[in-house]
């Protein structure tokens, strides 16, 4: 059983319940729901309740000891009788069932209006009578004191089947181009039917003319296309329910073309089917993803079921709280809600069981099984089963025996459970493990910059009102584990972060500090507030607060003119962030390709190196390795001054001795000594070799990745056709 609250009002999902893999043999699931004790606990209250594939519609019959529901596959018709909580009997058609109407009290009289377009009229024994209707039908009703059934669809005609006399009678013709839904009221029987065009036209059986026409498309706010009438149903004699393919539902007085009430689903989503609760003054409106119940009076919404599936149809069960809804899928759900009304008669004892039993989740899953992808397969060293009856093919993996996962997973790693039983053992003493005077520190033990954002944030809130807004995540337990749990820690080394790092850090290194420092002074604060309120002028106070306050003069002071010094710094750590990450993926392809990088002017090594050990220099001058005389590639906050210092360093005949051999020329200029000038061209033949080799290598990658998938036609060979 599931549990739901939403809105202070519990809604009891009876259908819910641990499942078992479809491929398993009827004898097999017993035995797996036999061997679960929660299983044993599942409430199933009635046996048998689900489609073969899919459930269409199903309805209560008027007696409100019958249900019915259709679905596929084989098409087919179930009744329940809630006396015995089973199934009574079980009936196949050739078509799928579109909608159906039980046309007396118990389930001796039912009439199918199937895809195919044909009508079975059904007797308790079985068929009865099957004709076909000239266009595709989307919905009927019966109208009693007439016995006449009413078949619209896609056409302007609304067919009249006299299942007194056994005839078609003559059609009412309207004024648009296709019929949605129809609806009989109950108690004047008034006969109301949606259009395309979004109206609702209303007909007189009796004078069989058409009454009225009402506009619904016109009244609704903020809608630039006229969506049609999906759905509708009378509360009484006077109030009716239209739903829209806008996902709209509007309550009418028919004595008035303005609505009593606009309800918006806010998923444009079509309304399917509409129902009242009286006694609550409740609406039930379907769509394709929710059903929810919202007061008549205001539109204030009381509840809601969401759908894991499509819905199809839903009924209720007058006078009580519970409701049964047709899914696309193999259950047929059945929920009931105490805020709308008491259980039904037949099932009285959900009352007691509802007041006694606790919220508590049950969710579908395979325990049983363990779900693998292709990547945790190949780690796990698997890939040869794949194709045998060991592993189930699912979505992007595969589904295997939970025992097969444990033991293959303990061969793979054979010592992750020592790893864990270490790191529990190592909990348990550090929390065991208490100081004579513990200060407890506000900050967690994973992700503490994160928390001192956080909490600068919270301390320092900007103008803007969605910031000012913004929970506090240290204090929200949803992110409780992401302050605790050394899994949720961020990784530093990830290429993502260091891309991002610069971006992200807001707070520099003395801010934090400072923050740090200012979170630690306030929390020694507020452990000796009584202390403080006896001894106001205590010198270690003084100097506590004194050192923060001088703090912060120093820090406001410093303020303006740090602005420049933020930025640059900025500046450099995104340049040193991007070159990081740029040297890191050209080490990753190299050793991919398996081939070096040409020697480039960074990796030069200068003659200079030995300088010291050189007979004609006259200083004592460090060795310069990889000398690079590029300057505009350094960047010059970084690099520009110590090179600048190294060159100086060295003699003038050593340093044009390497300005030769860095492909440039020397050449004298005038016949004054000292005249010189140097000019050197910049050699990109090697980059561009590397460059060309690196593209004929991805060519190649590309060329036998293609070959490997093309499929050759070596097979297939030409006909002659001799045309005569």
């Amino acid at each position: 059983m599931f549990v739901n609250e939403v809105n202070d009002v519990k809604i009891y999902n009876l259908s819910a319940g641990k499942s078992v893999p479809d491929w398993l043999t009827d004898r097999r699931k017993r035995s797996q729901l036999m061997k679960k004790g929660d299983s044993r606990r599942q409430i199933e209250l009635i046996q048998d309740f689900d489609m073969p594939g899919v459930c269409t519609s199903i309805r209560m019959s008027p007696d409100q000891q019958y249900i019915l529901a259709t679905g596929t596959y084989k098409p087919r018709v179930k009744c329940f009788e809630v006396s015995n909580l089973s199934i009574k009997f079980e009936r196949c058609f050739d078509s799928e069932v579109t909608t159906f109407e039980v046309i007396s009290d118990d389930y001796s009289k039912m009439v199918f209006l199937q895809c195919d377009r044909y009508v079975e009229i059904h007797a308790a024994h079985g068929r009865h009578y099957r004709l076909r209707i000239p266009r595709f039908g989307r919905d009927m009703k019966y109208h009693k004191p007439s016995c006449d059934m009413f078949i619209v669809g896609v056409c302007r005609d609304i067919y009249r089947l006299n299942l007194e006399r056994g005839q078609f009678l003559q059609p009412y013709e309207t004024d648009a181009s296709c019929l949605n839904a129809c609806e009989v009221n109950p108690e004047h029987h008034l006969l109301v039917v949606g259009t395309k065009e979004g109206t609702v036209e209303a007909w007189d059986p009796r004078s069989k003319q058409r009454c009225a026409t009402l506009d619904v498309a016109m009244k609704l706010p903020g809608v630039k296309e006229f969506p049609s009438v999906t759905a509708l149903k009378f509360r009484n004699g006077l109030h009716m329910g239209v739903g829209t393919a806008s996902g709209h539902v509007l309550l009418y007085d028919i004595r008035s073309r303005q609505p009593l009430l606009t309800k918006n689903h806010l998923n444009n989503l079509p309304i399917k089917r509409l129902a009242f609760n009286p006694a609550q003054n409740a609406v039930y409106s379907l769509d394709e993803a929710t059903l929810k119940l919202w007061d008549e009076q205001t539109g204030k919404q009381i509840a809601y079921v969401e759908s894991t599936t499509s819905f199809n149809d839903f009924c209720t069960i007058p006078d009580s709280g519970m409701f049964f809804l047709a899914q696309e899928d193999v259950k047929m759900l059945t929920y009931y809600v105490p805020a709308m009304g008491p259980a039904p008669r037949w099932c009285a004892f959900l009352d007691n069981l509802t007041e006694e039993i606790e919220s508590e989740v049950v969710e579908n899953v395979y325990d049983d099984y363990q779900f693998v992808t292709q990547k945790e397969l190949a780690e796990l060293g698997m890939e040869h089963l794949i194709g045998s009856n060991l592993l189930k093919g699912y979505m992007h993996g595969y589904f295997m025996n939970v025992r097969l996962y444990n033991k293959a997973k303990s061969v793979v790693e054979p010592f992750a459970f020592d790893r864990f039983r270490k790191e529990k053992v190592r909990q348990e003493i550090e929390s065991e493990r208490k100081s004579r005077l513990q200060i407890e520190s506000k900050l967690p033990k994973v992700n503490k910059e994160l928390a001192l954002k956080i909490m600068d944030e919270q301390a320092n809130p900007s103008n803007s009102a969605k910031q000012r807004n913004v929970p506090n995540l240290l204090q929200d337990s949803r992110f409780k584990a992401m302050f605790e749990n050394t899994d949720f820690a961020v990784n530093k080394e990830a290429e993502e972060y260091r891309l991002l790092a610069p971006v992200l850090n807001r707070l520099d290194k003395s801010k934090a500090k400072e923050l740090k420092q200012r979170i630690e002074v306030a929390h020694v604060a507020e452990l000796h507030a009584d202390e403080a309120q006896t001894r106001e002028e205590s010198d270690n106070d003084e100097d506590l607060f004194g050192f923060e306050k001088s703090n912060s003069e120093e820090s406001s002071g410093d303020e303006a003119s740090s602005d420049d010094d933020d930025r640059r710094e900025y500046v450099k750590e995104m340049k040193q962030a991007y070159k990081q990450v740029k040297q890191q993926r050209d080490e990753e392809e190299q050793a991919e390709n398996g081939e070096e990088e040409p020697d480039g002017p960074d990796d030069y090594v200068s003659p200079l190196a030995n300088v010291n050990g050189d007979s004609n220099s006259n200083t004592s001058a460090p060795p310069l390795n990889k000398l690079n005389f590029k300057l505009t590639a350094i960047d010059k906050e970084q690099g520009n001054t110590e090179l600048q210092r190294r060159i100086k360093q060295v003699s003038l005949q050593d340093r044009v001795r390497v300005m030769t051999s860095l492909e440039g020329q020397v050449t004298n200029v005038g016949r004054s000594i000292g005249n010189r000038q140097m000019t050197f061209e910049i050699n990109r033949e090697k980059k561009s070799q590397h460059i060309a080799k690196k593209r004929e290598a991805e060519l190649k990658k590309h060329r036998e990745e293609r070959r490997g998938i093309v499929r050759p036609i070596k097979s297939l060979k030409l006909k002659k056709v001799n045309f005569k």
